[in-house]
Parts: C-alpha cells; sequence; structure tokens
C-alpha cells in the first residue's frame, strides 16, 4: 500500500493520522515482517490492524545454492499452491536479484522453461516485493533485474507499483538506476512504462530478422522488433535511464555476420547496449549454444561498429539456472 493507502486504513479504523506514517516507515523502510513488530503503534491498534490485514512477508520454501555463490529460491505467492523462483547474484561489491513477476508466462519463447508452464496468473506487487524483503540476502542487495518468470509488461500494474514502492521517498528511496525492467516488447504496455517510469529497459531481442525472431518469439507477431526500436527512439536514453538488448546465441542460427550487420542497422541512432547471453539448455529444446569463440567474434564485430556490446558471465549452471526449472520440478513434484 502507498502512504495514502495506508492512511485511509488508519482513519477508517479510527485510528490517529500519524499511524499512517509509522505503518509506513515499519513496511517500508524497517521492513517488519509482522504488525506486532510496530512497537511505537499501541498494543490495541496493533491487535485491531493483525485482525484486517498482514505484512505479507513469506519465507522461501526452497533454494539451490551454485558453487559460484548464485543462490536460487523458490517463495510462495498469492496464486494458490503456486511459487516463483528468484536469484541472488553476487558478484564482488555488487550484488543483483533477479525477480519474477508472474507464475508463468503468456509468451511461450522457444528457448524459456517458464513459456513451456504456461501461463497460472499474475502476481500482486506484495508478492514481487516479498522477494525482496524476504530474501536472507537483503541487505546486501545494490541491484534489482525483472528478469525472472514472466512478462513484466503483461504484469505492468503490479511491477509499476513494486517499482514505485523500490524508488519512493517513502518507500526503500532506492535510485532507479538499481533497478532494469525487461521485456519482449507488448504493445501499449511499453509505452506505458516508458512514460510512467525512469528504471533502466532491456528489451529481449535475440534476432533483429523478422521471420527468425518470431520463430523464437511468438510477441514478435503482436509488436515487432522494428516498431520496439522506432518507439525507443522517441525517448532519452543519454543520462539517468539506460536502455539495452538482450540477445541469447545460437550457434549458426543468430550468431552470424549477417545478423550482426541487422542489428547494427536496426539499432542506428539508439543509445543502447547490448547483452550477449549463453543459452541455458532446458529439457526438449534442441537449439544450440554458440560457444564462446562465436559469442567473441560477434561481441567484436558490433563494438567495432559503434554498437557497445558485451557478453554476459554465465552463473548458476549447476544449480538449474535458467528460468523455470526450480518450479518445474516442484510443480512435478506436486502433481
Amino acid at each position: 500500500m502507498t502512504p495514502t493507502e495506508l492512511e485511509t486504513v488508519a482513519t477508517e479504523m479510527g485510528m490517529p493520522a500519524f499511524t499512517s506514517k509509522q505503518i509506513t516507515q515499519w513496511l517500508y523502510r524497517k521492513h517488519a515482517r509482522d504488525i506486532g513488530m510496530m512497537t511505537n503503534i499501541s498494543k490495541q491498534n496493533r491487535e485491531r490492524l493483525a485482525q484486517e490485514y498482514s505484512v505479507g512477508a513469506a519465507e522461501p520454501q526452497d533454494c539451490q545454492q551454485s558453487k559460484d555463490g548464485t543462490i536460487k529460491y523458490l517463495f510462495p505467492v498469492s496464486v494458490k499452491d503456486k511459487f516463483v523462483e528468484t536469484v541472488y547474484i553476487p558478484d564482488s561489491d555488487r550484488a543483483t536479484l533477479c525477480v519474477s513477476c508472474q507464475v508463468g508466462c503468456k509468451m511461450n519463447c522457444a528457448f524459456c522453461q517458464t513459456g513451456k508452464q504456461g501461463f497460472e496468473g499474475n502476481i500482486t506487487a506484495a508478492d514481487i516485493l516479498n522477494q525482496i524483503i524476504s530474501l536472507p540476502e537483503s541487505e546486501s542487495l545494490t541491484n534489482i533485474v525483472f528478469m525472472g518468470q514472466g512478462e513484466p509488461m503483461d504484469n505492468l500494474d503490479a511491477v509499476l507499483r513494486a517499482t514505485e514502492v523500490l524508488t519512493a521517498d517513502w518507500g526503500f528511496a532506492w535510485s532507479p538506476k538499481r533497478i532494469t525492467v525487461s521485456s519482449v516488447g507488448i504493445r501499449n504496455k511499453l509505452k506505458r512504462f516508458l512514460d510512467e517510469s525512469l528504471c533502466h529497459l532491456a528489451i529481449s531481442m535475440h534476432s533483429p530478422i523478422h521471420e527468425q525472431r518470431r520463430m523464437l518469439m511468438p510477441a514478435e507477431g503482436q509488436m515487432t522488433i522494428e516498431e520496439i526500436v522506432e518507439l525507443l527512439k522517441e525517448y532519452d536514453f543519454s543520462h539517468q535511464r539506460r536502455c539495452s538488448f538482450e540477445y541469447i546465441c545460437f550457434a549458426g542460427m543468430n550468431d552470424t555476420t549477417l545478423h550482426a550487420r541487422e542489428i547494427i542497422k536496426l539499432l542506428k541512432g539508439l543509445e543502447c547496449r547490448v547483452n550477449l547471453i549463453r543459452f541455458h539448455a532446458i529439457p526438449g529444446v534442441e537449439l544450440p549454444g554458440s560457444d564462446e569463440k562465436r559469442m567473441e567474434a560477434m561481441r567484436d564485430y558490433l563494438t567495432a561498429h559503434g554498437v557497445f556490446t558485451t557478453i554476459r558471465a554465465s552463473r548458476g549452471q549447476d544449480i538449474l539456472a535458467a528460468c523455470g526449472l526450480l518450479s518445474t520440478a516442484k510443480k512435478n513434484a506436486q502433481a
């Protein structure tokens, strides 16, 4: 809830107006996990609040830790008997958390295990924030990326509310520069995000060629990569907000010089970067991942032609690191 909504709660329950400010501080600054912890609120009012409301915090139900320090957690959500994955990625003086925004996904990308689950429901802003607040390593976080299960633009209200809490002065007071939201590109929703948020944006490209991207990502049929780029060119990415393109490399399929040339042509005039990603194999999908040599050649070609390009370090390969694998295992175990 926002401070305005909490003020309404306090007023309707006959509590002093300043009680809402106390609740706000307990929730978003002190990260209280239970209403009983809000000790500067009278015992009577705490008991009345607890009868009607809960903080919404819930511990992870499972976790797997990689030898490289990456930890994947499985969190319960408000969708009945469902779970989402959250991945903690420590790296020197940085600690990034990859959060989920849906149970399953409608996008059905060919290379993604979450898409193979089908769509099972949107989670709430509270479910999203719980992945952060109830993370054992929460205090060490430096960055958050919405790159877990689900398509953020398909659950945009919850994502925008969660990022508001994260960045508002009354909330976590994080800089939007610490948050990146990914998307395949959803018509109308992507524009709304760009208009209402200053968080970084990462677009899943995976091919600059319409026919091939549509084969890999059915969402291309609704909003093409060309349309996405044209929309992005209407916004300023030269200062606070950054635009990047995620690009999983498949050997001989999308990592050729032809593809690199098409990327250069597509992105001309747009301030952005490209992140090349190694493919994490998933069951039943026979896509061939590119090797280091091919990825380096593509990176070097793009960089030499003015497109800032990096190869993302692969993490957690020994713990079902690809999105959807741990939750699929949990789902199968419940069946």
